[in-house]
């Protein structure tokens, strides 16, 4: 028997939990809680970012798990492992984030952990996310996947050393070698 449908008011009212949980058209999907090569990765990261953004007063990074809702009307609430909101858009920092960031970025893990990833890319284009960074822990790679007019616009990988390049964040001056080494 298939699990029922929630609307996202029924989603919020189910209990708390840290570990990956979202809302996909109604349905829940749970994951198992993330190994700890995609913590570490996720934690140097999200230093990184919020030294940059914060520091400079651009917006807020927030980790996972948070929900963002994507699309109330279609119960579609998501928890990317991290999200940077500029500081025009912080209207949509409440109780949860109502609507769609300015950056995602998920730490890749072998095997994927709550839905597909070209899923999730599709998401993130059409409801308005400016950018989405894809981690991939094994080859030490990141991706940066810019979104404009509810496509995909662009993909650039970055390892080693290369400086990683961001519309949203233009003066971002890191490459994956120095944000995953450092204090290491």
């Amino acid at each position: 028997m298939p699990a029922p449908s929630l609307t996202t008011e029924q989603y919020f009212r189910t209990p708390e939990t840290l570990l990956p949980r979202e809302l996909v058209y109604g349905f829940v999907r749970d994951a198992a809680a993330p190994a700890p090569g995609h913590q570490s990765a996720l934690v140097r990261f999200l230093v990184e970012l919020v030294l940059h953004v914060e520091e400079r007063g651009l917006g807020r990074v927030l980790p996972s798990p948070i929900d963002v809702v994507l699309d109330r009307r279609r119960d579609l609430v998501v928890q990317p492992d991290l999200i940077v909101v500029s500081r025009e858009r912080l209207h949509l920092v409440t109780d949860r984030v109502w609507g769609p960031p300015d950056l995602v970025l998920e730490v890749l893990s072998p095997r994927p952990r709550i839905g597909a990833l070209d899923e999730r890319l599709e998401w993130f284009a059409r409801y308005g996310v400016r950018e989405c960074w894809l981690f991939r822990q094994p080859e030490r790679e990141l991706e940066v996947v810019e979104f404009e007019a509810g496509a995909i616009s662009r993909r650039c990988r970055f390892a080693g050393e290369a400086r990683i390049e961001s519309s949203v964040l233009p003066d971002f001056d890191l490459s994956v070698d120095a944000i995953l080494d450092r204090g290491a």
